[in-house]
């Protein structure tokens, strides 16, 4: 089973549970997750929500209530090493405040598989646990099953440690030139902006964090308002690093890459584009909640390197 810091690796042998705190997952692609879990030797539990129907709106998986039933228990449920949400869309910021805080922090950490609208999850665990998770492409979708670089690299999130991982993309390139090495925080832009307003919110504090920040089927105008919103809101006041990744599916690249200089690079911290996480094809996958270094020097590659932890770090 996965030691205590949120990030495993796991081992064969291990439960893994199958949860849907945002959109419903296509029958056919469930099966599909549960025997991929399967053949990296890992012993799938799917959870109730993951097969349940909204009774309302088919973009939900389920219910509210137990949607977020079954991510708390799985989080608390001993038996179960590391939890994969299925797929994104929306809905998981409406679970965030059903969750049991008290339960879920008395609980063992283990590693949570997600990206995309699972955003949410992400920032809440961060928060309000303290624990560091993995940003990976969706185990229940074609983002994973039906692209091998990117089920490669879950896997290697799943089933390796951090130790010398780096990582780096073809189409990546500098903006604002620099070195940094900080916490990794963030996500897809969208949800980072949704989730802005919430009551019982610790105070932001991103002092020394770098930022990782793609989007999927977004129009510049709306990326423009998601980065203002986080501006104005001193999202970004202390980051060191901002790390960009794809934009699948949005308005033409280079008009989504001159709103990021024109926005970001005042901040004067180092800047790349296109680090290959997010839903574009061949996405890694990246720990957040752990420190890493950002390499965005003229002249070489970017890149991402894993910085090692303290001895005795908390997770």
């Amino acid at each position: 089973m996965t030691g205590v810091d949120g990030l495993g690796p796991l081992v064969p042998g291990d439960r893994v549970a199958l949860v849907a705190p945002a959109g419903p997952t296509p029958p056919e692609q469930l099966g599909r997750a549960e025997a991929l879990l399967r053949s990296w030797g890992l012993e799938p539990v799917v959870f109730p929500g993951a097969r349940a129907s909204h009774p309302r709106a088919p973009y939900l998986a389920a219910e509210d209530a137990q949607r977020a039933r079954d991510l708390e228990d799985a989080w608390c449920d001993a038996t179960v090493a590391g939890v994969f949400a299925l797929r994104g869309g929306y809905g998981s910021v409406r679970v965030l405040d059903r969750l049991d805080v008290q339960r879920m922090r008395a609980a063992r950490p283990k590693p949570f598989y997600g990206s995309s609208d699972l955003t949410a999850v992400h920032e809440w665990l961060r928060e309000q646990l303290g624990v560091a998770s993995w940003f990976t492409p969706m185990v229940g979708t074609t983002s994973v099953l039906d692209d091998a670089e990117a089920t490669a690299s879950l896997r290697a999130a799943v089933l390796e440690g951090l130790a010398g991982r780096r990582w780096s993309a073809r189409a990546a390139s500098v903006l604002v030139p620099g070195t940094a090495t900080g916490t990794l925080i963030g996500g897809n832009a969208s949800l980072l902006a949704m989730t802005l307003g919430a009551r019982r919110r610790p105070p932001l504090d991103h002092r020394g964090t770098i930022v990782l920040l793609e989007d999927v089927t977004e129009e510049t105008y709306r990326i423009d308002g998601y980065l203002a919103s986080l501006l104005r809101a001193g999202w970004f006041d202390g980051v060191v690093g901002i790390a960009l990744g794809s934009w699948q599916a949005c308005s033409p690249l280079p008009e989504i890459e001159a709103l990021c200089r024109e926005l970001l690079a005042p901040l004067g911290v180092p800047l790349v584009w296109e680090l290959g996480f997010g839903h574009g094809p061949a996405a890694h996958s990246l720990p957040l909640g752990r420190r890493g270094t950002l390499v965005a020097e003229p002249g070489r590659p970017p890149e991402l390197v894993m910085a090692p932890e303290p001895a005795g770090a908390a997770a």
